[in-house]
């Protein structure tokens, strides 16, 4: 999320508010980043520009799978590659850690009752157990009633 902010707000082809409605959005659904891709290709090029987004997203995971498939019950058995994978996966919870705090919290939360805000909703969809799209709608709601405070 921080690589996609930096290419496409500073250099025109998205404002920040849109940027974030989108990321918002897609986070309501799931698979976020291709859907987000989606809206990204459909905000900047229509319908047209949100099917080739949509195709260029899955490419190079379906040709990954294609090349790897037929080795894959091999690497999967092998300890160094094993470990890799470890790796990786604990990059990514990394890279999903920084995308939450930039852009998002820190354009989010901005004093304390947006922080209490915030808490209500991850409660709501942590403990709660509600579906996310009513968090979302609620969160939408309750940021719009926010502003007016």
């Amino acid at each position: 999320m921080p690589l996609l902010e930096r290419e496409f707000v500073p250099t025109g082809w998205l404002s920040e508010e849109a940027f974030l409605a989108g990321y918002g959005a897609a986070q309501a659904v799931p698979g976020p980043l291709f859907t987000f891709a989606a809206y990204l290709g459909a905000i900047m090029n229509g319908w047209l520009g949100g099917i080739l987004a949509t195709f260029a997203i899955f490419l190079p995971a379906f040709l990954l799978i294609l090349g790897t498939l037929q080795f894959w019950d091999s690497l999967r058995s092998n300890r160094k590659i094993k470990g890799a994978l470890m790796g990786v996966n604990a990059a990514v919870v990394g890279i999903l850690i920084s995308a939450f705090y930039q852009p998002i919290w820190t354009s989010s939360i901005l004093e304390p009752i947006d922080f209490a805000f915030a808490a209500i909703l991850f409660s709501m969809l942590v403990y709660w157990k509600l579906p996310p799209w009513t968090v979302v709608l609620t969160g939408a709601i309750g940021g719009t009633l926010l502003s007016f405070i």
